[in-house]
């Protein structure tokens, strides 16, 4: 579960509304809960929200749109590519086809949940060629970073337009302030408040919706876009060493540079601090 993006919207979301309850008076701040009503107008939730909604539909085929659900559950999904488990399954691989040969991992394949894994492992059991085997894979990982760019493309569309419709919305609002303002006689007019707060609010939920919103989204699909990409580089490179008979030791360091050096353990296997809890054990 991705807690950061949950827990920094939700105290954004709880500062911003303590920010609105404030006030100050006699150089006195106090707290008037009450004040918060006065942020919400029906007009600018129709002008900012829906106008950005509609902007982003007609920007955007239909099949995208209907994703959007899966996108909310992949963003959320912190733990679904860990580039340690495929380099712990690709040295068992290798461990396989050194004893039993290349056609003994068509079993592997076949239990393999990840199609990209699946895929590349039983182009090396169908003996095809390295170079081929390279460029099907690399082809694989980039249409599927393409696909993402333009997943994550969508909601940062609606974090630019949003703000411009904040803009829009306080246009309105000073419109009708201009239109419905009566100088004779008494002077003003009783809804220069009202249409002066929807031009004012429309403002604060374009900057809210663009950057509380739909920036976070974009930020984190294009993170767990890195994060499968990342693995998938491992898988390439893990599959086409083992084509070349390369010894499972040496694949698991060669692996292992494509993590973070703190993942590695301490003696570079991967296994850090395992030396260390068994001598304590042994104390």
């Amino acid at each position: 579960m991705n807690l950061t993006f949950i827990i920094g919207t939700v105290v954004a979301i709880v500062i911003m509304v303590l920010g609105m309850m404030f006030t100050s008076a006699g150089g006195h701040f106090t707290v008037k809960p009450s004040q918060v009503i006065n942020f919400f107008d029906p007009s600018s939730i129709l002008i900012v929200i829906g106008c950005t909604m509609a902007v982003v539909v007609a920007s955007f085929p239909p099949k995208m749109l209907k994703a959007m659900p899966k996108h909310f559950m992949i963003m959320l999904n912190t733990k679904k590519y860990d580039p340690m488990y495929y380099i712990d399954q690709l040295v068992e691989l290798a461990q396989v086809a050194r004893k039993n040969g290349l056609l003994a991992l068509e079993e592997k394949a076949n239990a393999q949940t990840d199609p990209f894994f699946k895929q590349a492992i039983m182009l090396i059991v169908d003996a095809n060629d390295a170079d081929k085997v390279r460029g099907i894979l690399n082809n694989d990982i980039e249409c599927m970073s393409a696909r993402h760019d333009g997943v994550a493309g969508m909601y940062e569309r609606g974090s630019a337009v949003a703000p411009s419709f904040g803009m829009l919305g306080t246009l309105v609002g000073l419109i009708n302030m201009l239109k419905n303002m009566n100088l004779s006689g008494d002077g003003g007019s009783s809804s220069i408040g009202t249409d002066m707060g929807t031009a004012l609010i429309t403002t604060l939920y374009g900057c809210v919706l663009a950057n509380m919103i739909f920036n976070p989204i974009a930020s984190n699909l294009r993170t767990r876009d890195e994060e499968e990409v990342l693995c998938k580089m491992i898988i390439v490179e893990g599959i086409m060493s083992i084509q070349s008979g390369e010894n499972p030791k040496s694949l698991r360091e060669k692996l292992l540079t494509f993590v973070d050096q703190k993942r590695r353990g301490d003696d570079g296997s991967g296994a850090k601090g395992e030396k260390k809890s068994k001598s304590k054990k042994e104390k």
